[in-house]
């Protein structure tokens, strides 16, 4: 069994995001075995670009600053490959389609699969256009995880038979970033994946509080928490070990058993 299906084997999963190199590398690896001591079950690494158009300030501004720091593509697979020596944590880089056109697909693949990293997510790669890029993801053993957001509608059952890994659920329209009320009926997204297959579905886009966290994870199988984590890190930099620990705790806690 691959690592992204052990996480949620009989088990919801907290799924937490943090940009590469923000504020360094060394501290990326450190605040990544933190949590994963917190009890995330994965981890979704954020490869830094200069348009990140899927993500909100928050987000945007950690890509900056880890781009400012000198954080490369190849540092980061230097970093996943010395922090495999210490975990076996599921990793998924969140990248944007122009970083793997740029270094080229086989060669991604191909490091990923080096380094340790399970999958990858795209958030500019619609679907359709997923006919050069999976099958070097398959060669390699990689996931391509599918995101499915309120808009695909009659699209979703297309999509879903075709996942790998999981499913990341996307709660709200716009882009990411914390939200006081997530209004979109996520609940009936699922129930429209779990119809034609059984990969699992984790929510995000918003989430940031425990009681946000029993919720999702309720109606899927996980929840995944970015911006509030990259705030963490924005506001305690090299200092947010020990706070990442606490939030990551807290929102853990949060999950249905």
């Amino acid at each position: 069994m691959n690592r992204i299906k052990n996480a949620f084997l009989d088990k919801k999963a907290f799924i937490a995001f943090l940009t590469a190199g923000d504020p360094s590398l060394d501290k990326t690896a450190e605040f990544i075995l933190e949590m994963e001591k917190a009890g995330a079950g994965l981890v979704e690494i954020g490869i830094p670009f200069t348009d990140p158009i899927a993500d909100g300030p928050v987000i945007q501004e950690a890509n900056i600053r880890a781009l400012d720091a000198g954080c490369t593509t190849d540092k980061i697979f230097d970093m996943v490959k010395e922090l495999r020596k210490k975990t076996q944590i599921p990793l998924c880089f969140l990248a944007y389609l122009n970083v793997l056109y740029k270094y080229g697909y086989e060669r991604f693949c191909e490091r990923c699969s080096e380094t340790g990293i399970d999958g990858f997510i795209i958030p500019d790669l619609p679907f359709e256009e997923q006919g050069e890029l999976k099958p070097v993801a398959s060669k390699y053993g990689l996931d391509l995880i599918t995101m499915i957001a309120p808009t695909s509608k009659e699209r979703i059952k297309t999509v879903a038979k075709e996942a790998d890994g999981f499913i990341y659920v996307v709660s709200s329209m716009g882009v990411t970033g914390e939200r006081s009320e997530i209004t979109t009926d996520v609940g009936e997204i699922v129930n429209t994946i779990r119809t034609v297959t059984d990969t699992p579905t984790a929510i995000g886009f918003g989430i940031s509080k425990k009681e946000q966290v029993t919720k999702f994870a309720g109606l899927s199988d996980g929840a995944i928490v970015g911006s509030a984590i990259v705030k963490i890190i924005a506001k305690y930099g090299e200092n947010a070990g020990e706070k990442l620990y606490e939030y990551v705790s807290e929102m853990v806690s949060g999950l249905p058993q």
